[in-house]
């Protein structure tokens, strides 16, 4: 009888320690392109933010589950503690507070551009009547009243790197994209079919909301990621992908 209740007490200590040792859920919007992320068939499996996300997840002994989902249901998925970890996101883009997470410092910093296929030098505000290609769902602060005006119109697809193939296919002349988008579209192109910047719209800094939960390792994430930036690992990351 008392091996018989060592082992149940063993099976028991051993399944609340398998349970607490559950993957990290890290949210992956399905609008993002290269260099942030590559999605085949419906998963996640290269890019910045899955390379980023699974070496977080590592610093804290966790795997990292990465959920490929619409831009507009990852509110909700915070909301309901759907998911751990959203990364990629700024102050500046949300307008609703999360109290139940905690932001992370920023590895990195985005640079949106108005892009042209010709090299110029062009503000938004200088455009009329011109068609902008843009992300569906996403914001731009700087445009939103060019926008409301009727000045430039949106012209939206799904992800940025659609935005970049319609711009190139002079579908429009003008185009919104952040800077490593640009670099990666341009990567392999003959010089005279390269996209060029323009301007700069915006720089943001970019960081992660971390679930505040006695399941989640809030802290030890947040202590992983000075950790990784004291250790050049974000540079790191971005370089492969430059």
């Amino acid at each position: 009888m008392p091996k018989l209740l060592s082992a149940l007490l063993w099976l028991v200590l051993s399944g609340n320690a398998s349970a607490a040792e559950r993957a990290l859920r890290f949210s992956i919007n399905d609008s993002w392109a290269m260099p942030m992320v590559h999605i085949e068939n419906g998963r996640a499996v290269s890019g910045i933010l899955v390379d980023l996300q699974r070496r977080m997840a590592a610093k804290v002994g966790r795997q990292a589950e990465l959920l490929v989902m619409p831009r507009m249901r990852v509110q909700h998925a915070l909301e309901t503690n759907e998911i751990d970890v959203r990364c990629y996101v700024s102050p500046n883009w949300v307008n609703s507070g999360h109290y139940r997470y905690i932001w992370s410092l920023p590895f990195m910093t985005q640079r949106d551009l108005l892009v042209g296929s010709k090299a110029a030098t062009l503000q938004p505000e200088q455009l009329l009547n011109e068609r902008l290609g843009t992300v569906l769902g996403f914001t731009y602060l700087r445009l939103d009243p060019l926008f409301a005006s009727g000045q430039i119109q949106r012209e939206d697809a799904r992800t940025q790197d659609q935005v970049l193939l319609k711009l190139s296919a002079k579908r429009y002349r003008y185009a919104v994209s952040n800077d490593l988008a640009l670099h990666w579209f341009n990567r392999t192109r003959r010089a005279a079919d390269k996209l060029h910047e323009l301007s700069e719209i915006a720089s943001d800094p970019i960081a992660c909301i971390i679930r505040d939960a006695p399941d989640v390792p809030t802290m030890e994430l947040l202590r992983a990621m000075v950790q990784m930036k004291q250790a050049g690992e974000f540079d790191a990351i971005l370089a492969r992908y430059r």
